[in-house]
């Protein structure tokens, strides 16, 4: 991959060749005296995985609780879909890094809880959790509890949970971290069927470079002291050439290994 693939971004701004369906505009936050980010600026194609990557301290996570209106910017704002974000919206789901099930629920009351919270009829809810389920491939374990399952399949419950709401953003905070690399692969390859089939805009935390270059349309690299976007990649040539042939393209590996020589300096 050429160099100029890699670019500098003080401020990205939205390009001609997609439309931004999340922007982040001049973020700042603060925690007393501890800077987390700094005038941060950033846009998320819509209908597309970008993901946040960077050592621990560059701010992913807090990045991405604003975006979820979880927590407010010292200064700055964010928009979804052009409406400024000041608290959780419909419009957004988050997916968590520790499952976050309902330890007394079923993974049909589980998967169709956000639904419920909205009103939505139980018969309703039923077939829109059911079909989730199936999609995420646990199916035949509607009526399993959280504690009969794998972390993998606690992990699938929580990500059916929030394609069920039919939120436009699903913001996922290092969603596949918990468990084996084996499982880890196979969330990976039924990501990418997610973004390609789904119509929904992905923003994903990880600190694997391995992860976000094998699922991701766009790459952002956020670097510590201060917290800033340092890069923006979008590693596109190799999309299309189907799940078992990504990690074995010169290109995916060049960019792997000109990822980390940018981030070596900052791994303490």
């Amino acid at each position: 991959m050429a160099m100029s693939q890699i670019k500098e971004e003080s401020a990205p701004a939205a390009s001609a060749e997609f439309e931004s369906a999340v922007s982040v505009k001049n973020i700042t936050k603060n925690y007393g005296d501890v800077e987390a980010l700094r005038d941060m600026s950033l846009e998320f194609p819509r209908g597309q995985l970008t993901s946040l990557l960077g050592p621990s301290g560059c701010g992913k996570t807090t990045l991405l609780k604003i975006i979820a209106g979880l927590l407010e910017p010292t200064s700055g704002t964010v928009e979804v879909g052009g409406k400024e974000v000041t608290d959780p919206g419909p419009d957004r789901a988050f997916v968590f890094q520790d499952f976050a099930l309902l330890p007394w629920a079923s993974v049909i009351r589980n998967v169709a809880f956000g639904l419920e919270m909205r009103g939505v009829a139980a018969s309703e809810r039923e077939a829109i959790a059911e079909k989730y389920i199936k999609d995420v491939g646990l199916a035949g374990f509607e009526n399993a509890y959280p504690h009969e399952l794998s972390g993998g399949m606690r992990q699938r419950v929580g990500l059916a949970r929030a394609l069920s709401v039919d939120a436009d953003v699903l913001l996922m905070d290092e969603p596949f971290s918990a468990v084996d690399e084996q499982t880890r692969r196979k969330f990976q390859e039924d990501l990418l069927a997610l973004v390609q089939n789904e119509n929904k805009t992905f923003l994903f935390v990880t600190h694997s470079i391995e992860e976000a270059v094998y699922v991701s349309d766009q790459i952002a690299i956020l670097l510590p002291r201060p917290s800033r976007v340092s890069e923006i990649i979008r590693p596109s040539s190799f999309r299309n050439k189907g799940v078992d042939n990504i990690r074995r393209d010169p290109e995916y590996l060049d960019i792997v290994d000109e990822i980390w020589a940018s981030l070596r300096s900052y791994v303490e």
